[in-house]
Formats: C-alpha cells, structure tokens, sequence
C-alpha cells in the first residue's frame, strides 16, 4: 500500500507554480498548488498526463482553449498539447497529477490531423503588408502571400475559421523615396502601387478576405493614436534623447531608405534600422562607416528626443511568448542575440512629414514609427474583417480566443516575433496573444538578390496568366526558401512546366482518360479482383495523402514538402501504370485490369484533392474532369472515384507550354 497526503510543507517552485512528487506509484505522479491570480508556465511534453481539481477554482488553457476548473474537475493532456492552469480564485488551487510516456499514444498525437488544428477558434492568417512603392516580384510571392493562402485553404478544407488579412503599408519611408524621384507625392505613390499589388495578388490566386490601407481606411489614424496612447499610458515608453545620424549637409534626420552602412552586429552592408543579413535591428547612430543618401557628406552624429522603449527589458516576456505558439528555432536564436546586449532603447517614432502623429503633441514634427504602427494595424484588420461579417472583434479589446498566425520574410522577424509581442503587452495587458509565426528566408533570381533598381526581378505581372498561373504556385512551392535561400533560375522553371507538368503530369492524366474512352466509352469503371499489388497501391496512396497532410498541417507547415508529396503521387502512379499495362489487353486478367485502371483514377482524385490549396486551378480543371464535385473537404482516405461518372480526361489540357499553345 502507498498512502500519500497533500503537504505544503514538500511543495517547491516548478513550472512557475508549486509542486511535489509522490514516489512508488509507478507513473510521475505529483501535487500541485497554484496561488490565488497565478499561472503555471506553458508546458508541452511528449507523456499523456491527467490532473485532478481537488479545491480551488480556476481555467485551464489547453492549446488556447480555455475551460473551467472546479473540484471534482478531470482533465486529460494527449501528449503534445500545450497546457496552462490558472487560479481565478481567491484560495489555493491544488490539483493531483499522474504523467506516463505512451509510446503509441504520442504517435498518434504527432500525426494527428485534428490536434494541431484550431477547430473551434477564429484564425487570422496575415501576410506582411506589402510596401506600396513598387509591384510585387516573384521574391515577395513564394513568401508570405503564397504561404498564408494555402494555410487558409487548407484549414477551410478541414473545416475549420480561417481568413487571409493583409493589407497596403502605406506610411513606409521608402513610399516618400519613391515620390520624391517621380516628383509626386507620397499618398498618389501609395495609391497607386496598392491597386497594383491587389491586381497582382488577384493574378496569383491569391484571395485575400480583407485587404486594409492605413492612409485612406476610416477610423485607422484615430485607433492608431489611441493605441499609442496606451503604449504610452504604460508607462514604459515615452520621450527620451539618444544618438541618431543628420545629413551634414541638409540637416535631415537620417533613417531606414536615407542611410546606410555596415552592420554593428554581423558586419554586412546594411540599411537603416535593421540588417536583413542577420536580422537584427540598428539605431542608426551605430552604423559603422554610415553614408547618407541625402548627400555626399558624412553624417553627423546628435542627440534627438523621441518616443523610446527599453526593449531589453523585456527579454523574460518574449521567451515566454514564444512558448505559446509555433515559434521556430530561427525565430528564438535571433531573440537570444537581439538580449544578449546590455541595452537596447528602441525608438518607436521619427521626425517625418509621412504618417500618423501621436495624439500626444509632446515632441512636434514626429510619427509614429511605421513598424510599431503595423502591430496595431492587425488589429485593426481584424475589426474591419468582423464589421463585415457581423462579428463584433474589437482592436480596443482583442480576445484570447483568437488565434493569429503570422507570415513574414527573415528581414522582417524581428518585428512581428520581438517587437510587437512586448507592444501587445504594453497595450493590452490583459491579452497574452497566441501566435503562430511561419517565417521564410530570401528567394534569389539567378543566384542573386531581386534588385528593382539594378532591373534584376521577374515581377508578377509578366510571368502570370491564366495559363500559368498554377504552373508558377507549383514551382514556388517546390523552390521556396524555407529553411535556406533558394533560387529562381527562369529555365528551370520553364524545364518545371514542360518536363513535369506537361510531360508526367498532364501526359499520365490524358493518357488515362485516352484508355478510359477505348475500353469504357469514358465512363468510370468499378473495380474488379484485387491482386496483392492493387493493395499494396492503395496503401500507398494512403501515405502520400498522410504526407500531403503532415506538409499543410500547421507545425509542419510546408509548401515544398507538400508539392514534393505531390510529385510523389504522380511519380507512384506512372510506375504503376507501367507495370499494370502489361496484362491490360489480356481477357483472363480483365476483371483485374479494371482494378487498376480504378486505382489509377483513385490517384487522379487524390491528386486533385491534395493539389487544391497549392493549385486550385489545376485541382479544379481534374475534378471536373474526373467528373466528380469540385473538391470541398479534406479526405481521411484516398477513394475510388465513382463507377458511372463521365470522364473527360483525354479531352482536357492542364497545363502547356508557350509553344504548345
């Protein structure tokens, strides 16, 4: 017999609450306390583990989900569930837990397609705000607007809230440059490239649900200083002299597009106020071998009062956001270098003529610098997107509820997953933000940077058309930079087109519905006997379905491991198509002959189901011509297609190139 009693006497800190240990039972086993208006810190671990409510009373947070805790409250973890308990009381909050590794069960949780997945909570999915002062190239569009829309796509079609915001930056300093070169003025530049990048996202497929623009939308000037306000309010910004540059000549302030120089941390050319080598930020004033863009002089070095955060003070907050969500060890290692310094007071407003100045006038000709200004710009997208819908979402008050996902490039990391997490605390102290961050690295053209000054960028208008449309989100897919840079070579993705997407794709595709028509009059077939390599087929188009999933899931998320599983299906079935065509024209192997052709067309249905978020076009031309619906869901299994449906395949051109056309 092992008998054991709570003790507080035994208790000790652990997971930023009390805890003990009760020995001999054979699984961890433990009492924990939580004080009155305490929390313990996010826990996410490979064991199941349960806990019983014994007194007290609180809300436990399990992946963003919150619910009541009570006595008599029994709560499950599968592993991999990230867990929160928190004391709403007024009295000790003490639970008992056992925990135990479960092999099969953490598999199981692993692969799940439903854990991952916010089912039951409204998912905000942003690419960065485009800059309006120029279009898009292809760099901008294999990054964060492709990713963010098959991300939606894919959670709507397991069935869960989700919608693609972005919007028109328009209060960067490069919009000024811009002006100043064509003669025009800063809000003519803005307008016009917005329409133009709204056009190019149109071209790429890409839908966005709300596209906001912060110099024209209504009530975004007022939000924006009242959120400043309370960024102030805080107590933890405000006026304060530190070093900046001044063209020598000019006497302008120098920041961003106007300055340059090396970086203080990686030592690379950098412009201003951050590296996009190394990702880090700058003040400016810290450039090594600073050059102004204003003149040819040197700048001079002076001390100018502007609204400042100390950000290094806030290391601990940021390491415990990053907990939260999917946060990758990218993102967390340019943290670690980013407080590694001893100071960093960060100025969040400029001396400008272009943009939104602080309802508090302490400091004359200042705005409120861009960057900061984009956290609140997501919220205000989020109300705009709400006042549509009639959902009653407040920027005022932003809800634990939601669920924010995030997509960016490198360069632009240390906003969205430092910056910006310590101004929502400041401003809403209330709301501890559950955020998914998908970052990705630069895409070269020809091995180097996209360059529009130096006419170095494929842009999306020339190279989208209807007719190559889903050729181009295939190949960004498969080449996009998501753990290192990639490059863009235009005759590899030519030779992409022609060689795989007309030559295996769309040649299996036709040459299929070709055999349907000659043996079927172009009508689906039920299957006949089933042979061991009928089964072993079907099993395997069940794991490229698993891998097609695991790729679009969100910790997996993936577009270059999901058009790889992609390739996969269709390389899988020309090989076993190949091998079943022998016997094809054999009368004692009919029966098993139409069991492969309706394997083959069991590939073609989940080829254009899995190929749906990626390239909807494409998904959309084979399910008509499988004669099946227009795909609306995601598959638990790879299915026959229906005996009886019309088949039009042999009459159908998916893709082709300029000269076939």
């Amino acid at each position: 017999m092992i008998l054991n009693q709570y003790s507080e006497s035994e208790l000790s800190e652990a997971f930023g609450i009390e805890m003990s240990s009760v020995e001999g039972l054979g699984v961890g086993a433990g009492w924990g306390r939580v004080a009155p208006g305490a929390s313990s810190r996010t826990d996410r671990h490979d064991e199941t583990e349960f806990f019983v409510i014994v007194a007290g009373t609180g809300e436990l947070t399990v992946d963003g989900r919150s619910h009541p805790a009570r006595p008599g409250t029994v709560v499950l973890f599968e592993p991999f569930e990230s867990h929160i308990i928190t004391n709403t009381g007024e009295t000790d909050l003490v639970f008992f837990t056992q925990y135990w590794r479960d092999s099969a069960r953490a598999r199981a949780s692993a692969t799940s397609r439903t854990r991952a997945n916010h089912t039951d909570r409204p998912q905000f999915v942003f690419s960065t705000p485009p800059t309006p002062n120029g279009d898009l190239h292809l760099g901008h569009l294999s990054g964060p607007y492709l990713g963010a829309d098959v991300y939606v796509r894919y959670q709507r079609l397991i069935g869960n809230q989700a919608w693609h915001l972005t919007g028109s930056d328009d209060f960067q300093s490069y919009v000024t440059a811009v002006a100043a070169r064509e003669d025009s003025t800063s809000a003519e530049v803005a307008a016009h490239f917005s329409a133009e990048i709204a056009a190019t996202l149109e071209a790429m497929d890409i839908e966005v649900d709300q596209y906001y623009v912060t110099s024209t939308d209504e009530g975004y000037r007022e939000g924006l200083q009242r959120y400043f306000t309370r960024l102030v309010d805080s107590g933890r910004i405000g006026p304060r002299a530190t070093p900046a540059l001044l063209d020598s000549e000019t006497g302008d302030y120098l920041y961003e597009v106007n300055v340059g120089g090396t970086c203080p941390s990686c030592s690379h050319g950098t412009g201003g106020n951050i590296c996009e080598e190394c990702g880090e930020p700058n003040l400016v004033a810290d450039l090594v071998d600073p050059a102004s863009r204003l003149s040819s002089a040197a700048p001079k070095t002076a001390e100018v009062e502007r609204y400042t955060l100390p950000l290094h003070e806030f290391a601990d907050a940021v390491a415990d956001h990053h907990k939260l969500g999917r946060v990758p060890a990218r993102l967390r290692e340019l943290a670690q270098r980013v407080f590694a310094r001893k100071t960093l007071d960060l100025p969040v407003s400029h001396p400008s003529d272009w943009g939104v100045r602080p309802a508090e006038d302490d400091l004359g000709g200042q705005v409120i610098w861009v960057w900061p200004e984009m956290s609140h710009g997501f919220l205000h997208g989020i109300e705009r997107l709400g006042a549509g819908m009639g959902e009653e979402w407040s920027k005022e008050e932003p809800s634990k509820d939601w669920k924010i996902v995030h997509f960016f490039g490198y360069d632009n990391s240390f906003y969205h997953s430092i910056l910006y997490p310590v101004l929502y605390r400041l401003a809403h102290p209330e709301w501890d933000p559950d955020i998914d961050y998908h970052v990705n690295e630069f895409y070269l053209l020809e091995g180097q940077k996209f360059s529009t000054s130096r006419r170095h960028a494929i842009w999306g208008k020339e190279i989208l058309t209807p007719d190559t449309v889903d050729a181009v989100r295939y190949y960004l897919s498969r080449t996009r930079p998501e753990a290192e840079r990639t490059d863009f070579r235009r005759a590899e993705f030519d030779r992409a087109r022609a060689d795989t997407l007309v030559g295996e794709w769309e040649e299996w595709l036709v040459g299929l519905g070709d055999r349907i028509d000659r043996h079927f009059d172009g009508v689906v077939p039920d299957a006949g006997t089933w042979t061991s390599e009928h089964t072993a087929f079907l099993a395997r188009l069940s794991i490229r379905l698993d891998e097609v999933t695991a790729a679009l899931n969100p910790e997996g998320f993936s577009l270059t491991a999901a058009a790889t599983a992609l390739d996969g299906i269709v390389t899988d079935v020309r090989a076993f198509s190949r091998q079943q065509s022998a016997l094809a024209q054999d009368g004692r192997w009919s029966s098993e002959a139409r069991t492969a052709l309706a394997l083959e067309l069991a590939a073609a249905r989940l080829l254009a189901t899995a190929s749906a978020p990626l390239m909807p076009r494409f998904s959309a031309k084979l399910a008509a011509a499988l004669g099946i619906p227009a795909i609306a869901g995601w598959p638990d299994t790879a299915d026959l297609v229906e005996p009886g449906s019309r088949c039009t395949l042999s009459g159908t051109r998916f893709f082709g190139t300029d000269e076939q056309r």
